[in-house]
């Protein structure tokens, strides 16, 4: 089965295509809740061992082959270095300091660095309204992601000193969630080359256990005490990230990003962040600024203009090419009897309107009538 994202007509497919992102922005949450009972690097590590290996098993009931080549499990690693080790690292170490919607919004700035990507290395093209929309989704992150303070401080003519934005950025940890956007950015336009050596449900779940071993090996360093707090409702919500957040939501996003088209893809993931707000408000009591608030809205803006790029540009060209077809079918009339003034665009051209001028023996014949 493919399902293209620019042309979606099943409610089935929609369901799939927003399933992903419906699943990560929850598992944010149930991450976030279980962050005071663990360790960032073994919970990274936690989501993706045991996802890669559900995968795996899926992938093999369902007779895909395995890899084979040496460019495959080349590219493999690679695609496991960055979109499992960095990005889940990243995003685990970041999640410490930020609120779970928060910290889903500055990852999904992602989309704008694969629309720069798609287009210099697959040529997809992202036209005036994809443009504008990122252009919102970035804003609207910006309102997000960014303190308050800064913010109303620009708006006021003033200014924000280095040392102190830097110290405040880098103590929030939204930083990290930019490098684990960026992360997720080249690993969403890695899975093309992926997929030209390997199935990609199989890569899905190999980059996942290949990325998430050194996360173990690191946390098995650096921390201690991984899993000694961690109570029943913890295990939940782990099992929860790994086998929904991540086995399911990676191999469902990893198959359309290997057929569909990467931009309109790419843009769908600012939803993740709309329902990590919502249920970190419902399940942890996390309440956004008016300024956040304003910066979601532009954040569904920019979805629906990136998605309906190539629809609004048709009806727009249509729109604006009615006219200029009647003018065309107008000076056709008025070629076939100069003496005719050229009809404006409220004249209404009907068969007895054309004249017809017949051939000599046609008018003789009928003249004899």
């Amino acid at each position: 089965m493919q399902i293209k994202t620019t042309n979606i007509q099943s409610p089935l497919a929609v369901l799939l295509l927003i399933a992903p992102f419906f699943l990560w922005g929850t598992a944010m949450v149930a991450m976030k809740g279980v962050i005071p009972h663990t360790t960032p690097l073994f919970m990274a590590g936690v989501r993706l061992v045991p996802a890669g290996v559900l995968v795996l098993v899926a992938a093999t009931m369902m007779g895909r082959p395995q890899p084979k080549s040496w460019a495959a499990w080349l590219w493999i690693s690679l695609f496991a270095l960055v979109d499992g080790a960095l990005f889940q690292g990243f995003l685990a170490e970041g999640l410490v300091r930020t609120g779970a919607g928060l910290g889903s919004v500055m990852i999904d700035s992602q989309p704008l660095a694969v629309a720069l990507l798609s287009g210099l290395l697959f040529g997809e093209v992202i036209g005036l309204w994809g443009w504008l929309g990122l252009g919102f989704g970035v804003l609207g992150i910006s309102l997000i992601g960014l303190p308050d303070q800064w913010i109303f401080t620009l708006f006021q003519g003033g200014s924000l000193t280095l040392d102190m934005s830097l110290q405040q950025l880098f103590q929030s940890g939204e930083w990290l969630m930019l490098l684990a956007s960026l992360s997720m950015a080249v690993g969403t336009v890695m899975i093309r080359y992926v997929t030209r050596y390997a199935d990609p449900v199989m890569a899905t779940g190999w980059h996942m256990i290949i990325g998430g071993l050194p996360l173990f090996g690191l946390s098995g360093i650096w921390e201690s005490q991984q899993w000694v707090n961690i109570d029943v409702s913890g295990w939940a919500a782990l099992a929860y990230s790994t086998l929904f957040g991540s086995a399911i939501a990676y191999g469902l996003f990893f198959y359309f990003a290997s057929s569909g088209n990467l931009t309109s893809l790419s843009s769908l993931t600012f939803l993740t962040p709309v329902f990590a707000l919502l249920f970190g408000n419902l399940f942890l009591s996390e309440v956004l600024s008016p300024l956040q608030w304003v910066g979601v809205s532009l954040t569904l803006v920019s979805i629906y203009l990136i998605n309906q790029r190539e629809v609004i540009s048709q009806k727009l060209q249509s729109i604006f090419q009615q006219p200029a077809e009647i003018e065309s079918q107008n000076r056709v009339v008025a070629s076939m009897n100069p003496s005719e003034p050229i009809l404006d665009n409220s004249d209404s051209v009907t068969l007895a309107q054309i004249p017809v001028k017949l051939q000599e023996p046609e008018a003789e014949m009928l003249s004899n009538r």
